[in-house]
């Protein structure tokens, strides 16, 4: 036997064997992992507020969010100049207000109003109106809201912000509810590091590594500390989104992605193991029927009505 058929001789049984173990774990890791148990599992998330059929991320935002029947709200935080926790997707107002200011060179007081009406970020060409067109606090949500959850976003590595941020999150007495978010996982390990306790999402480089470890096996052997995978819906690209990137209006890359990352078998191994998935921004019913078929807990809108109705006929019919 010559040295190559000795080495396949060896290597084709410890491949296959490898190859049926990652298997049966991928659908059963219970033997392994024990289950998470996040204090909440939420089907609707409204993002900014539901910025579709109010001005994003303001007070008459969240509150037509959770008379309508949403589970957790979706935000972002910025800082002012004299140390406020703002809710604001932008820390740049012009496209919000029209006015070319950074929220943290203004105090308080200074800011200004949202724009009478407001481009939906995630549905082109469709503007939501309101009556509150105030930037809302952080700690006003989370007065009016005891017990909804919170997906709070942070988009800078600012130690202040993050420090304010689990303050507050203490003080109203919600870790069990709040959720720290972040792409980038420099932000993500201080804000894990400033609060331990809250629960966290994948970051964008842990999300390529949980892809990374589906596609070589590996991932049902790994311990996982994330409670929620957040990513976009890829079809929703170039037909209610039209992304930034060049690379991201190419419809051949979108299907590469999709056909990537929309596999139900890692989902359904991720569910098993407690950690629930969230698509967004699903505006049309047509997405929000993708994201649940391909195994999504929970689809993020910009319509909370438009989702609760699509849940309420659905729940029917099942």
């Amino acid at each position: 036997m010559g040295v190559m058929e000795s080495f396949l001789y060896f290597l084709l049984p410890a491949v296959g064997g490898y190859a049926l173990a990652s298997l049966f774990f991928l659908k059963n890791p219970h033997i392994l992992h024990k289950k998470k148990q996040t204090a909440f599992f939420c089907t609707h998330i409204s993002h900014r507020g539901g910025s579709g059929e109010r001005i994003e991320n303001t007070m008459e935002a969240f509150t037509h969010a959770a008379e309508v029947g949403t589970e957790m709200l979706e935000l972002d935080c910025h800082l002012t100049k004299d140390g406020h926790v703002v809710v604001s997707h932008d820390e740049n107002l012009l496209r919000q207000t029209g006015q070319d200011v950074n929220i943290s060179s203004l105090n308080l007081e200074e800011l200004p109003p949202y724009n009478e009406t407001l481009e939906v970020t995630f549905k082109t060409g469709h503007f939501s109106t309101g009556s509150d067109r105030n930037l809302a606090l952080l700690e006003d949500v989370f007065r009016k809201f005891p017990h909804i959850a919170v997906n709070i976003e942070v988009k800078e590595n600012n130690s202040m912000l993050i420090e304010k941020i689990s303050d507050l999150v203490k003080k109203y007495n919600r870790e069990a509810i709040s959720v720290w978010a972040s792409v980038d996982s420099t932000i993500m390990e201080n804000c894990r590091k400033t609060n331990s306790s809250m629960p966290y999402m994948f970051t964008v480089k842990r999300g390529l590594k949980l892809l990374l470890l589906y596609y070589t096996g590996l991932l049902p052997f790994v311990p996982l500390g994330e409670s929620f995978l957040q990513f976009y819906l890829p079809q929703i690209m170039n037909r209610e989104f039209i992304p930034d990137m060049w690379i991201m209006k190419s419809r051949l890359v979108v299907s590469l992605i999709q056909r990537l990352t929309l596999r139900k078998a890692m989902f359904k191994h991720l569910r098993d193991r407690g950690i629930q998935i969230h698509l967004f921004v699903c505006n049309v019913e047509q997405d929000i029927e993708a994201a649940f078929a391909a195994g999504a807990t929970g689809v993020m809108t910009d319509y909370p009505i438009l989702l609760s109705n699509y849940i309420r006929r659905h729940t029917q019919d099942t």
